[in-house]
């Protein structure tokens, strides 16, 4: 029996993100990386609604205390997100390289 789904919840930032990265494979690459990027980082995204704790904790410890997530998405970008108990909050998608732990605080 597989475990109940989540409501995955898609705050704007994140939803930008999205996007924001969707337009710069259109612009750098073609139409097919800007569809399959965004359709990879969907699909990993997606897992959390059956498996909420699949990201570790993370490793920044004011995030960690607030309980935020990281979960590796494709091989550039991770999605920070937090576990409530109405749903799965999906804050950002951004590439894992930039100081993106000051988005948050």
């Amino acid at each position: 029996m597989q475990p109940p789904r989540s409501n995955l919840i898609y705050l704007a930032p994140a939803r930008e993100d999205i996007l924001d990265i969707a337009r710069y494979h259109l612009e750098k690459v073609d139409v097919n990386s800007a569809r399959n990027i965004t359709d990879e980082i969907e699909r990993n995204i997606d897992r959390l609604a059956q498996f909420p704790l699949l990201g570790q904790t993370h490793p920044d410890p004011v995030l960690a205390e607030s309980g935020f997530r990281k979960l590796v998405v494709t091989s550039l970008y991770v999605c920070i997100y937090r576990v409530m108990e109405d749903g799965i909050y999906i804050y950002r998608v951004v590439n894992g390289k930039i100081d993106y732990p000051r988005l948050l605080k």
